[in-house]
């Protein structure tokens, strides 16, 4: 199935690229990950702080100093976002990213780092992110600064659907309607992200959960209860990359990427292809694809958890069950600690941090899990990670395909 969705979807002259962009990333490595000192409610650090100090523990962990670093990447809703940052962390890059696709950025850009150290653009890049979702709600938003003329101020919110929540609400009823989803289904994915974030230190949620408990919350947005979505946090988290060459000399093994892509498909819930379908169906065929790897390859996965649904549907878009199989795959805590489908390990955006966009946080967990570096959370002999974020309203993806030596 994977193989046929990636023969229909690249053009056979696009094979060649394929195979070039593979021989390019193999020349680069993640060496550090990390996130700020303080993730979870944390009212008296500015957002720069939050990216600065994940950059600082990112570089330690790496071995490598600020003054190799010469590519910066990171994003905000608005502004020169990379070039604030630089001027904060006191960098001049020869390589700069500021691509902003939501909380599928950071998989993108680490995408765009890779590629740029390989055609040797660079030597050292770090992709940062630092939010305040938690302490700056209440201030004016996205839509407050919405463009009057863009489709989504004209079309969609004078009719509020509701933020994110309601747009998500309105998909997930979709996929009900059409596939039989249940709402035990979706309560299955809050239950056991939250008993990964049980062993996970860092996360914000470390309470026990039941099922009963999810459907039992409160409601959000029908259908969505309390538990089915994404926490509210402040933090920072960050990446470092380098040439496979300078990997050998750093503080960790590096971690590889074999696979990378992207895709979109739209912006505003009125031009969705499809409410039960996301750009994932593109950029992890791709990915994976280019990786060489199969799903049976995978040993952990790390997906955008904005809420449940997110999850149920990415699975099916990445091909690891049919479409509108989503809610039986999970179910009888498949996904949990000890289930044959390690899933959103550190406890994903609905129990361990989402600050915001949650994106640069599966490709930490990724790489800790396949360095070994996550002590009762660890998944045995990862070897091959794949990790999928999403931006918008399953508007973006990023498609990374990870693995130790």
């Amino acid at each position: 199935m994977l193989e046929a969705m990636h023969e229909e979807r690249i053009h056979p002259l696009e094979k060649l690229d394929v195979r070039e962009k593979r021989e390019l990333l193999r020349k680069v490595a993640i060496v550090g990950v990390d996130e700020s000192d303080e993730i979870g409610i944390v009212p008296h650090k500015s957002t720069l702080q939050l990216h600065a100090e994940a950059a600082r523990n990112a570089l330690a962990d790496a071995g490598i100093d600020k003054s190799e670093v010469d590519a910066v990447l990171t994003c905000s809703a608005g502004g020169m976002a990379s070039v604030q940052l630089a001027e904060y962390l006191g960098i001049v890059p020869t390589f700069t990213d500021s691509t902003m696709t939501g909380g599928s950025s950071f998989a993108i850009q680490l995408e765009h780092a890779a590629l740029a150290i390989a055609a040797g653009i660079c030597k050292v890049a770090v992709i940062t992110h630092g939010q305040r979702g938690h302490s700056d709600r209440g201030r004016p938003g996205a839509r407050a600064m919405m463009d009057p003329w863009a489709p989504a101020a004209q079309f969609e919110a004078p009719y509020y659907v509701g933020g994110p929540v309601g747009q998500y609400a309105l998909a997930c009823m979709r996929h009900m309607h059409e596939y039989g989803t249940t709402h035990e289904q979706l309560a299955e994915i809050a239950v056991a992200t939250r008993k990964w974030a049980m062993l996970n230190p860092k996360a914000m949620m470390r309470e026990p959960l039941t099922i009963e408990d999810v459907l039992s919350s409160r409601w959000v947005v029908y259908p969505f209860h309390l538990y089915d979505c994404c926490l509210v946090t402040d933090a920072g988290g960050a990446v470092v990359l380098t040439s496979a060459e300078r990997a050998r000399d750093c503080r960790k093994r590096p971690v590889w990427v074999l696979g990378a892509a992207t895709s979109h498909t739209h912006l505003t819930l009125t031009a969705m292809p499809d409410l039960t379908q996301t750009p994932a169906r593109y950029s992890g065929p791709r990915a994976m694809a280019m990786a060489g790897v199969t799903h049976s390859d995978i040993d952990v996965v790390e997906v955008y958890d904005s809420f449940t649904y997110t999850v149920l549907v990415t699975l099916e878009e990445l091909g690891f069950c049919a479409k509108g199989e989503g809610g039986p795959f999970v179910s009888g805590q498949r996904t949990a600690p000890g289930g044959d489908f390690p899933l959103n390990t550190n406890g994903g955006g609905l129990s361990y941090t989402h600050p915001g966009m949650y994106g640069i946080f599966p490709i930490i967990e990724a790489v800790r899990q396949l360095r070994g570096e996550c002590g009762p959370r660890q998944v045995p002999n990862a070897r091959v990670a794949l990790v999928n974020t999403t931006g918008g309203t399953l508007s973006a993806t990023g498609t990374l395909v990870l693995a130790a030596d």
